[in-house]
């Protein structure tokens, strides 16, 4: 099944994108906050919305003998299922995140088929953080050790080659394939040349687009732009934009995400007595942030909501 993709989306439209980004509920939870954050946001017509995706987990669970034993458990399941409501409940495109972390091949194999079932043909490919507790990724067995060995997989059934090799007369799947940078440089990278390197390898494996970490300083991006058109990758690239929302984000955004704050926006915060002063920090600055970006001829721009809308529903008011 075909449809508008992603990279469609970009190249037909005479104004840059907005699109945002959503957790699926934790297990137990209902999807009405889901249906709920989007309603907010309908308004301003997203191009597209984003799912992410989790992988299992092993947590230490008690037992009655008061000794602790290991569970693998997925407290975000649902990922796929969540992108299809949305999509036929709201006639918008969706894109699911596919990680290379916690699947194998065959796996992944299973849910694009899912998914090309289900007339979803837009997936971000993304490695995926090791587990917790660990500080070095490690593949499943017979998994992907990078997400350019998952685009080149997307690809290859994009051209009808599938795992088995004994099928045969394969019907092709039509994905659009989204992929991850860091204008920054990822902190796993020996250096910000290798890390260019990666993100070239995932646009010659497949890749339409490419979205970019979040970051607070402009420059940056705009340097990291150039970069990479200066390496011969010429897919669209979309900045990413996360709002400060709470006081603890100065601290707790640069040890999560290895970004660097401003020294102007961490002046700005350190001056708040509460979340709520940090959160109309935090969209004031995404607010200048985004209106610079729209003015330097961005295709879009895609908001990290966490879940939350009401700064991104007056963000986006106040610069497309």
């Amino acid at each position: 099944m075909q449809g508008t993709t992603v990279i469609d989306l970009i190249n037909s439209s005479n104004k840059p994108l907005f699109t945002f980004e959503l957790l699926p509920p934790l297990k137990g939870h209902s999807i009405d906050r889901i249906y709920h954050t989007i309603e907010n946001l309908l308004e301003y017509a997203p191009a597209y919305i984003n799912f992410t995706s989790h992988r299992n987990e092993v947590v230490l669970a008690a037992r009655p003998d008061g000794l602790l034993e290991k569970r693998v458990t997925r407290k975000r399941p649902g990922t796929i299922a969540l992108a299809a409501a949305v999509k036929y409940k709201y006639n918008v495109n969706v894109v699911p995140h596919l990680l290379c972390g916690g699947f194998t091949r065959e796996e992944t194999e299973n849910m694009l088929i899912e998914m090309n079932f289900l007339g979803i043909n837009d997936v971000l490919a993304l490695r995926g953080d090791p587990p917790k507790g660990s500080r070095v990724f490690i593949p499943e067995p017979d998994g992907h050790r990078n997400s350019s060995e998952l685009v080149r997989q997307i690809a290859d059934m994009n051209k009808g080659h599938y795992i088995d090799p004994e099928l045969k007369n394969m019907t092709p799947t039509s994905f659009c394939i989204g992929v991850a940078a860091y204008p920054e440089k990822h902190f796993e990278a020996p250096n910000m040349k290798n890390d260019l390197m990666n993100l070239k390898n995932k646009v010659d494996g497949g890749a339409s687009y490419v979205v970019t970490q979040m970051f607070f300083d402009n420059a940056k991006f705009y340097a990291f732009r150039d970069a990479i058109r200066a390496m011969g990758i010429t897919v669209p690239l979309i900045p990413g934009i996360k709002p400060v929302s709470a006081m603890t984000d100065v601290n707790l955004l640069p040890q999560t995400f290895h970004i660097e704050i401003p020294e102007e926006l961490v002046h700005e915060l350190s001056n708040c007595r509460s979340d709520e002063e940090a959160r109309e920090v935090g969209i004031e600055w995404a607010t200048v942030q985004s209106r610079d970006l729209l003015k330097n001829e961005v295709p879009g721009i895609h908001y990290y909501t966490l879940g939350r809308s009401d700064n991104i529903a007056r963000i986006v008011k106040s610069s497309y």
